[in-house]
């Protein structure tokens, strides 16, 4: 499930850019939030749109504040995003180039340039995929959408994300799975969890609240670690 963001302070394009990515990812049966903005004063009122977002298409020439310095902003907090450029010149490139733009799609080809952008993003997003052995065969899956790792007697159950929430079950200690996502952004909370920071909204009361609502359990003698380790997270992003 990528969040993807559409910054455009012109109501024709903010509903194309929409329609069009609505499009590519029903084609490529994929899922897909997104949120739309009608300014970059607006997106950047939120601190938390300069790090959620998987991919912002960002117009240029905005009012108040364009793209080129919203950009900057969001790359100020050290953003991951993938940042899509969407103008009606090709004069800013060298802008482009300092906030780390991975694509420019001119106006008048959007139809070919949104899906060329998607497939640039995706293309990149294979870099953090992983592959495990599991019962019912071989699988690679993007380490994004791996919400939390479960140890269950002499299994390991993943919970995934896909068009809804699925399992898959391997015999694997989750000592080795930690070490195999080690990098990814993965934390032990227990000795049962492994969990995708990414997915944790907050860490309070002995229990790890995940963005899709459930909640697991932290321990009274490791709570303190792995808060600390999810503010060493969060700060890093």
């Amino acid at each position: 499930m990528l969040k993807i963001a559409i910054c455009d302070d012109e109501k024709y394009y903010r509903d194309k850019i929409y329609q069009l990515i609505k499009k590519y990812f029903k084609e490529h049966q994929l899922e897909a939030n997104i949120d739309v903005f009608v300014s970059g004063k607006i997106f950047l009122q939120m601190t938390d749109n300069l790090v959620k977002y998987d991919v912002v298409f960002m117009d240029i020439s905005m009012e108040e504040i364009d793209g080129i310095q919203t950009a900057k902003k969001m790359r100020a907090y050290h953003s991951n995003t993938y940042l899509i450029f969407v103008t009606s010149f090709i004069d800013y490139v060298l802008d482009g180039y300092k906030v780390e733009a991975l694509r420019y799609v001119m106006k008048d080809s959007l139809d070919l340039g949104v899906a060329e952008a998607m497939n640039a993003v995706l293309k990149k997003m294979e870099l953090c995929q992983v592959t495990f052995s599991f019962i019912d065969g071989k699988k690679k899956l993007y380490t994004d959408n791996i919400l939390y790792i479960e140890s269950r007697k002499h299994k390991s159950v993943f919970t995934y994300l896909e068009a809804e929430r699925v399992n898959y079950q391997i015999y694997e200690k989750l000592d080795y799975i930690e070490k195999k996502l080690n990098g990814y952004g993965f934390l032990r909370i227990h000795k049962s969890y492994l969990v995708n920071m990414k997915h944790i909204q907050k860490i309070n009361n002995y229990k790890a609240v995940l963005d899709c609502g459930e909640e697991l359990p932290v321990p009274k003698l490791k709570f303190q670690a792995v808060r600390e380790a999810f503010v060493l997270y969060k700060g890093a992003l």
